[in-house]
């Protein structure tokens, strides 16, 4: 029936551009050994771009809204400025980096579709999660161990 959700998008009016089921094509026929293993030597690659830039949203992207807010600020701007200019910068650079990185997956997709992998579903969600949580026990050991409470670098007493 015309009506049914899961004919129209979710949608009973209609359905709206974008929003068709994905049909897969039959894998790729099975080229030589050779071509196989330079696909998914490329989608190892891929995957590892995935990581890096997963990883860019953890520390470089906010540290350097914070550089660019200080030069504003440095510039003579007040405080007000210099953060709305690093809310601004990063709000793009993290944008950005999930347009470039929702990019990058697709083509891991079909790059492991080329090798013969049955593969539907990215790995962006998973690589994410991952480098959330490394970055946040690494980020947990220099806050409690390197930098931690008892640290002598900050302890207010003359050197």
């Amino acid at each position: 029936m015309r009506t049914d959700p899961t004919d129209n998008g979710g949608l009973f009016v209609g359905r709206r551009p974008g929003t068709a089921p994905t049909k897969y094509r039959a894998l790729p026929e099975r080229g030589t050994a050779a071509r196989r293993r330079l696909d998914r030597l490329g989608a190892h690659g891929l995957l590892a771009i995935e990581i890096v830039i997963s990883l860019l949203f953890w520390g470089p992207i906010p540290a350097g809204a914070l550089w660019l807010a200080s030069r504003v600020q440095y510039w003579g701007a007040n405080v007000g400025v210099a953060i709305l200019v690093a809310f601004i910068a990063m709000i793009v650079a993290l944008m950005g980096g999930l347009m470039i990185l929702k990019r990058v997956d697709h083509a891991w997709i079909l790059v492991r579709r080329a090798a013969g992998i049955d593969q539907r579903n990215g790995a962006m969600g998973r690589v994410f999660a991952v480098t959330a949580a490394v970055c946040a026990i690494v980020f947990a050991f220099w806050f409690i161990v390197i930098n931690g409470p008892g640290s002598s670098s900050f302890s207010g007493q003359g050197g």
